[in-house]
């Protein structure tokens, strides 16, 4: 897992800008704690910040490799999970390698395929390949969007970078954020290609993007299809459990400690049980941790969206799999102290207003750092069985918008009433969001025998499948990797993806029970507490003194109105909302406040031209 960046500009001479290029790289020095290089050339500049995975001393980036013709070089980010399977293939056709790294096999197979070679890859990356040969950028960005990719085209090229922040540290990048950039920083459709920046695009999932001299390309090589499902229920059980067990098993490849995730839900514990067997195979036990917070589950209190504590449920699993186990136990004082805040926002790029389940994620991934490099995690799970509460809510399932937008609770409801009321309207977020979902609703492909519940259920698996859970793998790979941490997502391998988003609702859902399908076909690994719990979101904390301290920050950023937080947000709601009674500031009250402190400390970090009338 590392951090990529470089610029293309076929009218300049980019070996006279080597500090800018070693800018660009040292801006994702968090990305890569381990190394970091450039490669020059006349018109390509290419840089590589290096957390050391797989073949420590060997898989130094960017790599280059001399056809005879012309070189070819690679700065790659991510893993490649077949490529020891792929190394033999080449081997066969007559390639010699030097190191033991999936970087090389990438390079070598771009070698033999082409840009094809993203054909073959099972993984997750993001890479850039210059060509020698040809004056030609291959950019290529993995099936479902695990790592990022972000570029810029420029008047005779283009900058790319894992983050924004690659792009932000070169002087040709206009830092201009306007009414069209904010829609979808409120409206929260995940749009494909959207960046908070004008003229800064996200590379698409599953896309190959080429530049060259005549200017730049693109190509879809994974999408989504529609297809019968013809196995029976026993089949597809099976089946789920076989697909799942061999994801697992192929990210647990790693030449530096690893660990799994463990909230107790049946997602992280399903992995941590066929990683803990995988493990024990090779003689080492599993290391497990969970994020807690100080007094949680003695002073717990079930609401509409947490009806237990995770603790119960990660003992049981530690014990049943006898993982060495570690809480990390965080308090109020420690999540709302401003350092933090800012620091999450710069890992974000972005003023996001998650708080503490940001903040609490961040804390947890560096307590992991200090011992482990990577993690197994169990994000999209819910995006692809159904586990989420709008999938099994009528009103939110039928509504004509995004699911997780129309689903109604304490944290939900007007996500405009906190903004400066011109703002407010030049946005006209309700307009915005009915486009989106027009568009990403036409892109799904039905089967002329699914009846109206299945074409709705599809419909929405589609949605959380190639929008909402970008969004929250985003938010995995920004706050793990600012702390130097690779995490792995087994369920987003692209081939149990396949299966299930085709497996009927009916099976999905069999008896009324959300993610039925996976429970039973995991159930023979798990402890039956965890079989049988509810899900429960990401934990956050109860503590009345974190709304204290919110409210404390907030009134500091009114004391102080020409920060700019103000040309967004409107003064009088933020006045109202310090004036409340604390325990009062719940739910989406809270979650106002926490989009005022973080606009305020991006508007610090950042320095954006802001063009909003």
């Amino acid at each position: 897992m590392c951090g990529i960046t470089g610029w293309v500009a076929f009218d300049s001479d980019l070996t006279q800008q080597r500090p800018v290029v070693e800018a660009m790289t040292a801006a994702m020095s968090d990305r890569g704690p381990d190394a970091s290089g450039t490669w020059l050339r006349r018109h390509v500049a290419l840089g590589h910040r290096r957390l050391a995975v797989i073949d420590l001393p060997g898989g130094v980036q960017p790599m280059e490799a001399d056809t005879g013709h012309g070189a070819v070089a690679l700065t790659f980010s991510g893993e490649v999970y077949n490529f020891r399977e792929l190394r033999t293939e080449l081997e066969r056709r007559g390639h010699r390698f030097r190191t033991r790294s999936d970087t090389e096999v990438v390079l070598r197979g771009y070698l033999e395929w082409g840009e094809r070679v993203a054909d073959r890859l099972t993984g997750m990356y993001a890479f850039a390949l210059w060509d020698d040969r040809t004056g030609t950028l291959v950019l290529v960005r993995d099936r479902v969007g695990v790592k990022p990719l972000y570029v810029h085209r420029t008047s005779d090229g283009v900058l790319f970078g894992s983050e924004p922040k690659a792009i932000l540290a070169n002087p040709l990048f206009p830092r201009v954020v306007d009414v069209d950039c904010l829609r979808e920083l409120v409206g929260f459709t995940k749009a494909p290609g959207w960046s908070l920046w004008r003229g800064m695009s996200e590379v698409e999932p599953g896309t190959v993007v080429t530049v060259d001299r005549s200017g730049v390309r693109r190509r879809t090589y994974w999408t989504l299809r529609t297809a019968p499902h013809t196995d029976d229920l026993a089949t597809t059980t099976g089946r789920v459990g076989e697909l799942f067990g061999a994801a697992v098993r192929g990210q647990t490849v790693s030449d530096v400690p690893q660990s799994v995730l463990l909230s107790g839900g049946l997602d992280s514990s399903a992995v941590t049980a066929v990683a803990a067997a995988e493990l024990a195979g090779r003689g080492e036990k599993a290391r497990t941790f969970s994020v807690d917070f100080l007094g949680y589950e003695e002073n717990f209190t079930p609401d509409e969206l947490w009806e237990t504590p995770d603790s119960p449920f990660v003992r049981d699993v530690a014990e049943h799999v006898g993982s060495v186990h570690r809480d990390i136990v965080l308090d109020s004082r420690a999540l709302a102290d401003p350092a933090l805040r800012r620091a999450v926002v710069a890992a974000r790029d972005m003023p996001i207003g998650l708080g503490d389940i940001d903040s609490s994620m961040y804390l947890l991934f560096r307590a992991i750092r200090g011992e482990c490099s990577v993690a197994l995690s169990g994000e999209f799970a819910d995006e692809l069985f159904g586990g989420y509460a709008w999938f099994h809510h009528e009103a939110a399932r039928n509504a004509d918008t995004f699911p997780w937008l129309a689903f109604s609770n304490a944290y939900t409801g007007d996500r405009t009433e906190m903004l400066r009321p011109g703002l407010r309207d030049r946005l006209d977020i309700g307009a915005y969001v009915a486009d989106e979902y027009a568009t990403a609703v036409a892109a799904v492909d039905h089967l002329e025998s699914d009846d109206t519940l299945e074409r709705r259920m599809r419909t929405s698996t589609h949605l959380h499948v190639t929008r909402l859970v970008r969004a929250m793998l985003d938010r995995k790979d920004r706050m793990s990797m600012a702390v130097g941490l690779e995490v792995r997502v087994p369920f987003a391998d692209h081939r149990l993806i396949e299966y299930v988003y085709n497996v009927p609702w009916s099976m999905k859902a069999a008896g009324g029970r959300e993610k039925s399908l996976l429970r039973d076909a995991v159930a023979g690994l798990l402890p039956r507490s965890v079989v049988e719990r509810v899900k429960s979101p990401y934990p956050s904390t109860q503590d009345v003194g974190y709304a204290v301290a919110l409210q404390h920050q907030a009134s500091g950023v009114l004391a102080a109105p020409e920060t700019g937080v103000f040309e967004v947000f409107d003064a009088g709601w933020v006045r109202s909302a310090v004036a409340m009674d604390p325990a009062a500031v719940t739910g989406r009250l809270r979650t106002g406040l926490e989009r005022v402190l973080d606009m305020h400390h991006w508007l610090d970090l950042y320095r954006p031209d802001l063009r909003l009338d």
